[in-house]
This record gives C-alpha cells, sequence and structure tokens, in this order.
C-alpha cells in the first residue's frame, strides 16, 4: 500500500477515485451480450456460460431435487452458522416493517391524503459465485424480499467447474423461501432477468453486487427501464484510525476486504505516521498466511494510507471518499459516527470488524461502492417495495380546494385541468 503523507485538499478528488480494471470496452461489450440476449435467450445465455465460464451445462433452472439434494450436504455447524445470521438479520430487517405507516392526513377539510406500501412483484437476485461463492449474500438480498412480500423471487448465480451450486448457497436459499435458482453468472445473468428469456422470467427490479462487469450490466440494464437497487461493485473498505486503535485488528480488516477480489480497495486514513508504518508491518505479516493472498496482493496495489493533520482532516477525506464499509477504530466512536454523513455502513470501535456485517451481525452487506454512499442506501426493506399515494375528496373537499386549482390551471394555461374542477361545482 502506498502512503501519502498530509496530501493538499485540491489533491483529495484524485485520491478518491476508484480503480478502474474492466478495460475500456467494457460498455460495448454489455451491449453485445443485452443484444444476444434479446435476440436468442437461453441459446444465448448457454453459449456465453461456456464463453465466460469455460462451462456447458445443457438447463439453467435447477431442479427442485437437485436444490434439496445439494443443500443437504452443507456441513452441521455451516447449517447452524446460517442458521444464526438468518435470524440476526431477520430480526434487524423486521423492525424495519414496523412504523409509522399508512398515516392520513386531513391537508384541509373534506380532503384526506395517506400513502401505502405495496411490495415489488417480481425481483431477480445475483449472487456473486467464482472463487468465493457468497452463500451470505442469499441471506442479504433474501431476507428484507421475504419481509416484504415479494410474489416472486428468483436467484441467478454462477455455477462451479463441474455446472454445481454451492450447497451453502442452496441451503441460504431454502431460508429465505427461494425455490428458483439458475446457474448463470456475470453480466448475462443481469441481461436475462432484465430482458427475459423462455426459462428466466422478466423481472421488475434486480439486485445484487458484483464485479464491474456485473455493475455495468446493472446500469445498462436501468437505462433500459429494469430498476436496479444501487451500483454495487467491487468491494471498498476504510479504517478511520487514532493512537488508540489496535493495528493488528485493522490489518486484518484491510485484509479481509482485500481478498474479496483484485478490483477491491482498502484505505487506512490515520493522523500519526507511527500507526500507518505499523499496521503496513501487520498488513505484510498476516498477508504471507492467507489462502487468498495473490487476489489480496493485487487488491493491495489499488490501495492505500493517507496520514493528515488531525481528526477532523481525517473525518473531511472520509466523508469525501464515501467508502462502502467505513471502521471508526478511535477513541470515542460514538462522537465520530455522528459526524459521518457518507458511508454505507459504519462499524464503530475496536472490536466491530466488518466481517461482521458482512455475514451475522444483522445489517445488510449490499452497499453502494464508488462514491455512490454519497446519496445512496444500503439494502433494506424498503428496496423490495414502492409506496402509493392516496387520496380522497368529499364535495365539500371539492369546493375547497376549487379556487386554488382552478387558479394554478389558469396561469399554467392549462384550461382543461381548471375545467375538471369547474364541471364538479
Amino acid at each position: 500500500m502506498k502512503t501519502y503523507f498530509k496530501p493538499p485538499v485540491s489533491s483529495w478528488r484524485q485520491l478518491c477515485e476508484r480503480p478502474v480494471t474492466a478495460g475500456d470496452n467494457i460498455g460495448a461489450t454489455i451491449a453485445t451480450v443485452f443484444e444476444a440476449v434479446q435476440k436468442d435467450g437461453d441459446k444465448a445465455l448457454l453459449a456465453f456460460t461456456k464463453q465466460f465460464d469455460g462451462i456447458t451445462i445443457k438447463r439453467l433452472e435447477i431442479s427442485q431435487r437437485q436444490i434439496s439434494e445439494w443443500a443437504k450436504q452443507t456441513p452441521a455447524n455451516l447449517k447452524q452458522a446460517i442458521k444464526i445470521a438468518y435470524a440476526n438479520i431477520t430480526a434487524f430487517h423486521a423492525a424495519q416493517t414496523v412504523g409509522l405507516t399508512n398515516i392520513e392526513v386531513e391537508t384541509m377539510p373534506g380532503v384526506r391524503c395517506w400513502r401505502e406500501t405495496r411490495a415489488i412483484s417480481r425481483v431477480g437476485l445475483y449472487v456473486p459465485g467464482g472463487s468465493a461463492p457468497l452463500f451470505s449474500t442469499v441471506l442479504m438480498l433474501g431476507v428484507p424480499a421475504q419481509l416484504a412480500g415479494c410474489q416472486e423471487v428468483v436467484l441467478c448465480t454462477p455455477p462451479a467447474s463441474d455446472g454445481s451450486i454451492n450447497p451453502a448457497i442452496c441451503y441460504a436459499a431454502g431460508l429465505v423461501g427461494i425455490n428458483r435458482i439458475f446457474r448463470i453468472g456475470g453480466a448475462q445473468a443481469i441481461a436475462a432477468l432484465a430482458c427475459g428469456t423462455t426459462s428466466l422470467p422478466k423481472v421488475d427490479k434486480i439486485f445484487g453486487p458484483g464485479n464491474q462487469y456485473v455493475t455495468a450490466a446493472k446500469m445498462y440494464a436501468f437505462s433500459q427501464g429494469v430498476a436496479i437497487d444501487m451500483p454495487a461493485g467491487p468491494s471498498e473498505l476504510m479504517v478511520l484510525a487514532d493512537s488508540s486503535a489496535n493495528c493488528s485488528f485493522i490489518a486484518a480488516d484491510l485484509l479481509s476486504q482485500a481478498e474479496h477480489g483484485p478490483d477491491s480497495q482498502v484505505i487506512l486514513v490515520c493522523t500519526a505516521s507511527a500507526i500507518a508504518n505499523s499496521v503496513g508491518a501487520e498488513v505484510a505479516r498476516q498477508l504471507e498466511t492467507l489462502p487468498r493472498k495473490t487476489i489480496a496482493e493485487q487488491a493491495l496495489k489499488n490501495s492505500f494510507c493517507v496520514v493528515l493533520d488531525d481528526d477532523s482532516k481525517a473525518l473531511e477525506f472520509a466523508n469525501k471518499y464515501a467508502p462502502e464499509h467505513l471502521i471508526l477504530a478511535v477513541a470515542n466512536p460514538k462522537k465520530t459516527a455522528r459526524l459521518v454523513t457518507n458511508a454505507g455502513s459504519v462499524f464503530l470501535g475496536n472490536y466491530a470488524p466488518e466481517a461482521a456485517g458482512d455475514y451475522a451481525s444483522g445489517t445488510n452487506h449490499t452497499l453502494p461502492t464508488n462514491g455512490w454512499a454519497r446519496v445512496c442506501s444500503g439494502l433494506s426493506v424498503d428496496s423490495f417495495c414502492k409506496d402509493i399515494s392516496f387520496q380522497s375528496i368529499t364535495k365539500n373537499g371539492a369546493k375547497a380546494l376549487a379556487t386554488t386549482v382552478m387558479a394554478m390551471a389558469e396561469a399554467e394555461g392549462l384550461e382543461a385541468h381548471k375545467r375538471a374542477i369547474e364541471i364538479r361545482l
């Protein structure tokens, strides 16, 4: 990791730019994939699976019997861990469904307005596979979909080299009530969910994280009129540390995100070069025994440390970067947390590792990346719902509104709007 010692504010914008590794032709590649899926459907998906994943499969959807058989292969201790994670995630997300809903407001006599929540009917979930099948993402996407009451939930995930799906993915899917799983990954999976094929239904909204190709595909789908959760791309973590921080803990946290993929980015922001040096030494030491060392090393090339003058400067930089994950390894994390304005998910104190949020603390790990935390929230039950506004207007209410509406309609030159009021008088 490079270290920048007290970089001027004028250089912060450049430091906050995320690494790009997909190449300049990513847009053209995504467009080609979508066009092929729209034209050839399942045939294109099978061809892309062979081309991109090197796997030949005959059927995209997995049978219920096969899902059940694979789910049974999940080790007992892992099943227990998934159950606990499921309970915690459900507890946190269930609380989001309890609140002030369907409150009627009488804006004036005879005029009542309110909103009601409805679940999105058909949603598609994307669960990354490849070198690390993320069964935890099944819980993060499936729990809020289940609580929202979506009528149809389909899941896409890349197959292993033998065409199988990770048993834990199948087991987690069963817990959240998902019974339609398709072995298809990458941009072609997003295209399938957006366009629909003979096998896969076209969905109303697409959810789930992925690499730069998956993120670009989701943005392309959005441009074609299909809703998405957020631009959730390669993982990123920032640690804000002061002299109270445990440097071994910080190094472990940085590596926990660096091992996600070569395009991940991890950043240390601190106020003393001694912290930077200690963390750097710990990263090097812990890296040597990491099974995914090669992947983490590539991610570390995209990563850096920033040493700034004081705590306020450090926090200012953090808010400008707007990290997906932010660990506050500081003496008073609660006080610092109140000053955080841009972050996907925040972890307070030395004993709140980001890995806990990735799996089982209860919060969602599907979060905005690439600076989108400035304007986007992480996944929640609300992400799977929409609100419809209603109004009930009595005869007296229409009379009370008439003068106001007619004056505004006339001023805008919309005569038919004015007449729609007049005719009721």
